[in-house]
């Protein structure tokens, strides 16, 4: 596996793209049609398909210009066919003049106005669809549902001022100053006698002869600074404890407070709670009174329903009676009419049936399966090609700079060198190679994935190359430290080629 950095993908011409389109187009277009020109014959006659000519079109885009088939269907009839068409003009001719002959007979009978007979049954009459009881909008007034429960009092939100919680118990610089206080008075009194007792040490000192300066001299007075920096650090200690038996004080007093701080909220929230529970028994007792007060209004709303209901149906009832003997009167009466219409019609039809005569049976041709060719996509396929193209370049890509920036990352964080040696490495898992400038520029540098080992390990696993291997191609870009291989970080970084 090699971690060459590819060149990216050409984007695709969108002209030559339309134009390999279009031609597939057009050429999938031409193609249909001529498969599915099919010529047929039948004992009636024929349908034939002939190319009568061509016409050219450009396309407007690419500016190329397509030769375009024209078709022609011919349909012909059978010798047998064509002779009973012959036949059947020869028949039309004939019954055209009997019934030019036989229409002078209906002139006198459609000059007369057409009247119905006298005895005809007249229409149902709207009247009887009026006379029906009209349907019951209304229920009556059945009340008013109740939608208020009246005033049943506020819920307490607050239940007085309990005082606040204490936050601190003491200055704010927590006793400092009272232990400055204890401090200056305690350094008051030993910084005299410290004083007397270095004047007397070195008094001495030089009683017996050691010099200032001296070893014996400067271990007597770092003996003397030990026992005045433990009487001073008793001092410290002294006022800290005075400091702390304040703050204990201090804190008692405001644990004091903020008891009865809580005493005096547990009381105030006793009373908001009771006044709470006396608040809402009043709203559950008005509560209940509206919903048997609804519960009565709808109890009238339903009666008053049913009422209307019975009412409706009653109504609709009488309706339908009534509409049943409309249509009956209005059927007697269409009947009647159609029989005096038909008496009217029929001298007319006759003539018509002559002048229309037999006809001749045209062919059937039997319906051929349409067989169609699949227009292929080809600027899909294009722009698909380079999409993969594109992915392919971009997955290589940021391998490759993974890859080389890890590798540059661990290299520079090891600062003069990185110990690269493949003797102080362990589990190494070989992840791919780069090219490496050698000096046939040729070369490719094994990269790895591994763990240090004894000393070197730190718990986590590192990608780079070997120092075994980094020596073959460049001998400056290695030196040795104790015994193991080192990388030069500046070295590493001028063998190193992407492409």
């Amino acid at each position: 596996m090699s971690f060459l950095k590819p060149d990216p993908p050409q984007p695709p011409d969108p002209i030559r793209t339309a134009a390999g389109a279009t031609a597939t187009n057009v050429g999938t277009a031409v193609a249909n049609q001529q498969m599915n020109n099919i010529n047929q014959i039948t004992p009636q006659g024929a349908l034939t398909y002939s190319q009568t000519g061509t016409f050219n079109w450009t396309d407007p885009t690419t500016g190329s210009t397509y030769n375009i088939p024209l078709t022609t269907a011919t349909q012909s009839l059978s010798p047998d066919q064509q002779n009973l068409q012959s036949l059947g003009m020869q028949s039309q001719t004939n019954l055209a003049g009997l019934a030019s002959q036989q229409s002078g007979q209906l002139q006198n009978m459609l000059a007369t106005p057409f009247s119905p007979a006298w005895n005809t049954p007249g229409a149902g009459g709207m009247d009887w669809l009026w006379s029906t009881p009209q349907a019951q909008t209304g229920y009556a007034d059945v009340g008013g549902q109740q939608r208020s429960l009246g005033n049943y009092g506020q819920q307490q939100g607050a239940f007085g001022d309990a005082g606040d919680i204490t936050r601190t118990y003491g200055p704010s610089d927590n006793f400092s100053a009272d232990r400055s206080r204890v401090e200056e008075a305690l350094y008051g009194r030993i910084d005299p006698k410290l004083q007397q007792d270095r004047q007397a040490l070195e008094t001495r000192l030089q009683d017996q002869g050691i010099r200032y300066g001296s070893t014996a001299y400067n271990q007597a007075m770092d003996d003397w600074n030990r026992q005045s920096t433990d009487a001073r650090l008793a001092v410290t200690a002294a006022g800290g404890q005075e400091q702390q038996r304040m703050m204990e004080m201090a804190a008692q007093r405001a644990g004091f407070q903020n008891a009865a701080q809580q005493q005096a909220y547990t009381q105030a929230l006793g009373r908001g709670t009771f006044a709470n529970q006396a608040q809402a028994q009043q709203f559950q007792e008005m509560l209940n009174a509206g919903t048997f007060a609804n519960q009565a209004q709808s109890q009238d709303y339903q009666q008053a329903a049913l009422r209307g209901q019975f009412a409706n149906s009653a109504a609709a009832q009488n309706m339908a009676r009534m509409q049943m003997l409309y249509g009956a009167q209005n059927q007697q009466r269409a009947q009647s009419l159609a029989e005096q219409y038909a008496q009217r019609n029929q001298p007319i039809n006759e003539i018509s049936a002559l002048m229309s005569g037999s006809q001749v049976k045209d062919p059937s041709f039997v319906p051929t399966g349409r067989e169609n060719i699949a227009t292929t996509d080809y600027a899909g396929l294009v722009n698909n090609r380079f999409n993969q193209d594109l992915q392919n370049y971009q997955t290589q890509s940021n391998n490759a700079n993974q890859l080389i920036g890890g590798l540059f990352g661990a290299i520079a964080g090891a600062g003069r060198g990185v110990a690269s040696d493949r003797r102080v490495k362990e589990d190494i898992d070989k992840v791919g190679t780069i090219f490496a400038a050698g000096p046939d520029d040729a070369k490719e540098l094994p990269i790895y994935e591994y763990k240090y080992k004894g000393k070197f390990d730190d718990g986590q696993r590192h990608v780079g190359p070997m120092a075994q291997d980094v020596e073959k191609i460049d001998k400056e870009a290695v030196f040795t430290k104790k015994g193991v291989k080192h990388i030069k970080p500046t070295r590493l970084g001028s063998i190193l080629k992407v492409a």
